[in-house]
């Protein structure tokens, strides 16, 4: 079983856990440099584009890198 990795952010001024497996983390990390972002400010980006549909954040961010190592 793979194991998860918790990263400590801020959105919206509140302290939250997001925990995912490696392999997404690195995609993530990857978009974020290549945007010129912080990981946090991609993160904050998903966490307002979910909040229509109620979707939890680590499973929209998931579905977010899944869609960028597909090339979407």
């Amino acid at each position: 079983m793979r194991h998860l990795v918790k990263r400590s952010l801020r959105l919206a001024g509140h302290a939250t856990s997001i925990a995912l497996e490696p392999e997404f983390w690195a995609v993530l990390e990857e978009e974020a440099l290549r945007r010129e972002a912080t990981l946090a400010a991609l993160v904050a980006e998903q966490d307002a584009a979910r909040t229509e549909t109620g979707q939890p954040l680590a499973s929209r961010l998931r579905v977010f890198a899944l869609a960028l190592s597909r090339g979407r």
